[in-house]
């Protein structure tokens, strides 16, 4: 398998912010397998936590700075890594690990995609050297959780302004996931979403 070259995500369009609040809600089952086209997958995760800036600052905000949120898509053909540099899917796995990542809610082994929030601690040490001194493993987890939860956010707005559907979720089989995407000992699967049409 090979990476997945994105197109340029759309920066206009959708509906309002106030208006994409009005329509957010979780989908418990309801979400179709009706697959996303590539310029509906380029939104989404250009949303999720992709580059706005030149400097390389991303759509969601992350503690001290610290971009510690990767986000891994699961789809039935395969495993992919975002990478919001180059905006392209980089390829991690063969092969449909949906099950994995539903951890038992059988609705989601059907949806197109299953984006996975996961921590990376190392992706915080840049940032704790500018504080000589000061130990900051207390907060990296609290740390970690606000970001997924904002990134996550993120998705939600997205899909309630694009017309897909999405829940967050954290039950998935992180034991399993965490060999399919052949995450390292300073990665933590936090949360996922399912994402597809309703």
């Amino acid at each position: 398998m090979e990476n997945i070259k994105l197109p340029a995500p759309n920066k206009t369009g959708g509906l309002t912010i106030q208006e994409a609040f009005a329509h957010r809600k979780s989908y418990r089952g309801g979400i179709s397998d009706r697959k996303l086209s590539g310029q509906q997958l380029s939104d989404l995760l250009w949303s999720a936590n992709g580059e706005n800036r030149p400097d390389g600052y991303r759509t969601a905000a992350s503690a001290i700075n610290g971009r510690d949120i990767d986000i891994y898509a699961i789809m039935e053909n395969g495993s992919y890594k975002y990478n919001p540099a180059v905006h392209e899917l980089e390829f991690v796995a063969d092969g449909d690990h949906r099950p994995a990542a539903s951890g038992g809610q059988e609705f989601v082994n059907i949806v197109p995609v299953i984006l996975i929030l996961v921590s990376d601690s190392d992706h915080f040490l840049p940032a704790e050297k500018n504080y000589p001194g000061v130990d900051f493993s207390a907060f990296r987890p609290s740390w970690a959780a606000m970001d997924a939860g904002i990134v996550s956010q993120n998705i939600n707005l997205h899909c309630a302004g694009n017309g897909l559907a999405t829940i967050t979720r954290a039950f998935m089989d992180k034991a399993a996931l965490k060999e399919i995407l052949k995450l390292k000992d300073t990665q933590t699967p936090l949360l996922n979403n399912a994402v597809g049409f309703p």
